[in-house]
């Protein structure tokens, strides 16, 4: 089965970014102080011209930064209002319930200044396994196995949970913020069993927190979504995207709607979505390593050689691409080609 071979392999990396002790530490480059922890992260500047073997590009997209020193990073998102980056670390397994996940902060330029800016076990705050996220004003909310949490961006303090097991949530990955200020949330629906195997839960589906907060909803259940995971609202096309992870497809939802349209396809395993300014589509996929442009029906490659990309953030004023490495502990920035 095409999901459980991915996922079983998605588990494998975790637990090896899991044993990754590598202390932080100052380079060159520093990357600024880590909040009020002692640590600081490893940042090094790095070129990659057209093509090159690790983190290359057939596009013009040139490498800018390299940020080590995170624990499992699955996903990144820019804040445009203020002109900071959130990182989420799992810091762990991805469906572990351990309380150990964590929430980084960096600025603009990749600079962290505050790697535990949001941590389980502190401050009140509960994070197992932190994974996609959106951001709407000043709330940061975030999906974390089975609950959606809400913290403040400014100051890191917890302020609601929502619980979606009675709804039948189990691998909550991605968040994505719908035009009227409801929150939706992509569930990969399977289930990691005691040998390590997994199990496809039931019908896949993604749920949708709504404007009031008072709890959540399933706004799509359908297996069409082939294990979905990566969403973005498109607002030119009034529509989200949406990315198979257990299936070779880029799909296109309209809320109502109770089935999707494949847009184009792909080597697989996508994760991470985002848009341009000038409209393009950029899907990340751990099947060929790569960040890739939907180009008519068919991906044309931006980045190569980029092992296990996240769910990826984008700053769309200044065309800035941040990858999170999954297994390397890594965030690596980019600049898009025009």
């Amino acid at each position: 089965m095409r999901t459980t071979t991915s996922l079983v392999a998605l588990l494998a990396l975790a637990a090896a970014a899991c044993s990754n002790d590598s202390k932080l530490q100052d380079t060159t480059m520093h990357a600024g102080t880590a909040g009020t922890n002692a640590d600081t992260a490893r940042a090094t500047a790095s070129s990659s011209g057209t093509g090159n073997a690790t983190g290359g590009s057939s596009s013009g997209t040139s490498k800018v930064k390299t940020i080590d020193g995170f624990k499992t990073p699955e996903s990144v998102r820019w804040d445009a209002a203020s002109s900071q980056w959130f990182v989420s670390n799992i810091n762990g397994a991805p469906l572990t319930k351990d309380n150990n996940g964590f929430i980084s902060r960096m600025s603009q330029d990749g600079t962290v200044d505050s790697l535990h800016f949001i941590q389980a076990g502190k401050n009140g705050v509960t994070l197992n396994a932190p994974k996609g996220m959106g951001i709407i004003g000043d709330t940061l909310f975030v999906a974390d196995i089975d609950a959606v949490r809400a913290f403040s961006k400014t100051t890191g303090k917890p302020l609601a949970s929502w619980d979606l097991t009675k709804q039948g949530a189990h691998f909550l990955n991605d968040v994505a913020i719908g035009p009227n200020g409801d929150v939706y949330i992509t569930d990969t629906e399977v289930a990691f069993k005691a040998d390590g195997s997994t199990s496809h839960t039931t019908t896949d589906r993604i749920f949708m927190l709504n404007r009031d907060r008072k709890g959540a909803s399933i706004a799509i259940q359908n297996d069409s979504l082939g294990r979905p995971n990566g969403i973005v609202w498109d607002a030119k096309n009034n529509r989200f995207i949406v990315l198979s992870f257990g299936a070779p497809t880029i799909l296109a939802w309209t809320p109502g709607s109770k089935s999707v349209t494949t847009i184009a396809t792909g080597k697989g395993q996508f994760d991470g979505v985002e848009i341009t300014s000038d409209g393009r589509i950029l899907v990340s996929s751990w099947a060929d390593s790569s960040v890739s442009a939907i180009n008519g029906n068919t991906l044309t490659h931006v980045v190569t050689g980029v092992e296990a990309p996240a769910d990826i953030g984008l700053d769309p004023a200044r065309g800035l691409l941040a990858i999170p490495l999954f297994n390397k502990g890594q965030v690596e920035l980019y600049q898009l080609g025009r």
